[in-house]
């Protein structure tokens, strides 16, 4: 994943205000350098930055730069391809890290189901799903879900989980009108990462451009899928100027209201004081 050496602030106005609702700021692609990444993030106007936890050492490195960084905040949570060997003291640590770092924590995730890859086999996934639905709601935390290939049962394990009294995120969401649908239904948002810029994203434009601005937050999913005309590099918080300038274009809107709409919805959701 490449590097961009130099990246030139935009000097956007102060009426642009961002929150990446999204990032894995732990991982070794921002390893050499980020310091410089979060400088260029406070640049281009991007205030609030969300790292994710996928595992238990990445919960904890989360909250580690959640202390460090006074823009960044953590979750905590397995993902899907880390379910297999997941064990009862795994979920007392979870929430052990929670009791003695809910300053720093806002949300519990990122969860749900991966059977596109199916690194940890379905039965797993379904069970650890719910079990960590559970101990998010215990928690009184929104929960960020993981869907990929598994449509009807994210949605069906998201209804039994009801009501979300905290919220969530559907997140990097690629599906079309009909399951954006069923995830507002739920109370969910939907976060449109940085693929909405590309060329043959018709489908997720389409949801960009039609689900309520009340519902919708941003992300990089950072390092990954870095938003045009960065596509193939290395993503980064500075970047989603870009897919919010995508969006307003898509609706015809000035990025003004994407930015204040957007963040609104991420500090109601994660209540970050406003």
């Amino acid at each position: 994943m490449n590097i961009t050496k130099k990246i030139e602030p935009l000097r956007l106005p102060d009426s642009i205000r961002l929150i990446d609702t999204h990032c894995h700021l732990d991982m070794t692609a921002y390893g050499v350098d980020l310091d410089e990444v979060l400088s260029r993030a406070d640049a281009n106007n991007v205030h609030r930055i969300v790292t994710i936890g996928i595992d238990l050492p990445s919960s904890r490195q989360a909250i580690t730069l959640a202390q460090r960084y006074r823009q960044v905040s953590a979750t905590i949570g397995i993902h899907p391809h880390d379910v297999d060997k997941l064990e009862q003291d795994d979920y007392r640590e979870l929430e052990r890290l929670f009791t003695d770092h809910s300053r720093h924590i806002v949300g519990f995730g990122e969860i749900g189901l991966d059977y596109f890859k199916q690194y940890s086999h379905p039965d797993k996934q379904r069970t650890h799903f719910k079990k960590q639905l559970d101990l998010a709601h215990a928690l009184k935390l929104p929960i960020v879900v993981h869907n990929r290939d598994a449509n009807d049962d994210t949605i069906k394990l998201l209804e039994q989980a009801k009501p979300l009294d905290h919220g969530g995120i559907m997140h990097c969401f690629s599906g079309d009108m009909e399951f954006a649908r069923k995830v507002l239904d739920l109370g969910m948002l939907i976060s449109i990462p940085g693929i909405v810029t590309f060329k043959n994203a018709v489908t997720l434009q389409e949801v960009a451009r039609q689900i309520p601005l009340e519902a919708m937050v941003l992300e990089t999913d950072g390092p990954f899928l870095a938003p045009h005309p960065f596509r193939g590099k290395r993503n980064e918080p500075s970047y989603l100027y870009y897919t919010a300038k995508k969006i307003a274009e898509l609706r015809e809107i000035d990025i003004e209201q994407i930015s204040s709409q957007t963040t609104a919805n991420a500090n109601n959701l994660f209540k970050y004081q406003i």
